[in-house]
């Protein structure tokens, strides 16, 4: 009656990505980015410590693709910096969008055009 029958725990695997996996800068993403601000901020114009920004929250997307991602100057954490400005202000999340639709607008054209 008290017998030991062990069954083995279910092997479940996470079928969606997390917001850090779906958030994360490939390194092709990066370099993308990085050539299309010519190394300066895409804000300011700056040529100072250049970090790959999200325009948008990562949990909002599926994958992070170049026109989602900005060069600004940073450290996100300093006030006073585009990087900053963008993560903690209203202001700076509107303008964020606003570029993040003409990185979209862009591609789209592009692609019109290629054919």
């Amino acid at each position: 009656m008290n017998e030991w029958r062990p069954v083995p725990k279910p092997v479940h695997k996470r079928v969606k990505k997390t917001a850090k996996q779906r958030g994360q800068i490939m390194a092709e993403v990066y370099a993308d980015a990085l050539d299309r601000s010519q190394g300066y901020c895409e804000r300011c114009g700056s040529p100072q410590w250049l970090e790959c920004a999200h325009l948008v929250r990562r949990w909002k997307l599926d994958e992070t693709t170049v026109n989602d991602v900005a060069m600004l100057c940073g450290p996100s954490v300093n006030t006073g910096t585009c990087h900053n400005w963008v993560d903690y202000t209203a202001e700076g999340r509107k303008w964020a969008e606003g570029l993040r639709n003409e990185f979209w607008q862009r591609e789209r054209e592009r692609m019109i055009t290629d054919g």
